[in-house]
């Protein structure tokens, strides 16, 4: 077995969620529950098929968001994983829940817009994904200033009261 990372290629503030699912299916109930949760979301999502012709299968509403999750599929390439790009102004907060209610998902492995690197495990057979790496390393303790930003961000951009 070898381990690897494959880094996710994106533009920098650009969300993505990346899981594990179980059937081929998953695509079109993923893109299905999307739609149905935020009217007029932009997404791509890719899923890497895991038996029979091992495709990255596919499906999305924004053409720039399915170039990037069929891209970022291939080169993670672990079978029954998937990835969902989100279009500007679309945000993982808003759809996560509906995404693990899909009955296919088995998990979810992060919700981000941070530079994000996936932990691979590589056999004779296939790919695993085994983790990921989301963001950086924390470098102190938040103090009161930092408290006092953290709840004034939240209540300004409309997730707090």
């Amino acid at each position: 077995m070898q381990l690897i990372t494959q880094k996710i290629d994106k533009p920098q503030d650009t969300n993505f969620i990346l899981g594990q699912t179980h059937f081929i299916k998953s695509v079109e109930d993923i893109h299905e529950a999307l739609i149905n949760t935020v009217p007029g979301i932009r997404f791509g999502v890719a899923f890497c098929e895991a038996s029979g012709k091992c495709l990255v299968r596919w499906s999305g509403t924004d053409p720039a968001m399915i170039e990037l999750a069929q891209r970022n599929a291939k080169a993670i390439g672990a079978g029954h994983s998937f990835i969902i790009f989100l279009g500007d102004g679309f945000y993982p907060l808003n759809i996560l829940n509906t995404v693990k209610t899909v009955p296919e998902v088995c998990r979810i492995f992060c919700a981000t817009a941070n530079p994000t690197e996936v932990v691979l495990a590589e056999t004779a057979q296939g790919r695993a994904i085994l983790g990921v790496v989301d963001g950086f390393c924390a470098t102190d303790i938040e103090g009161d200033e930092d408290i006092l930003w953290r709840k004034n961000l939240l209540r300004q951009i409309g997730y707090k009261l």
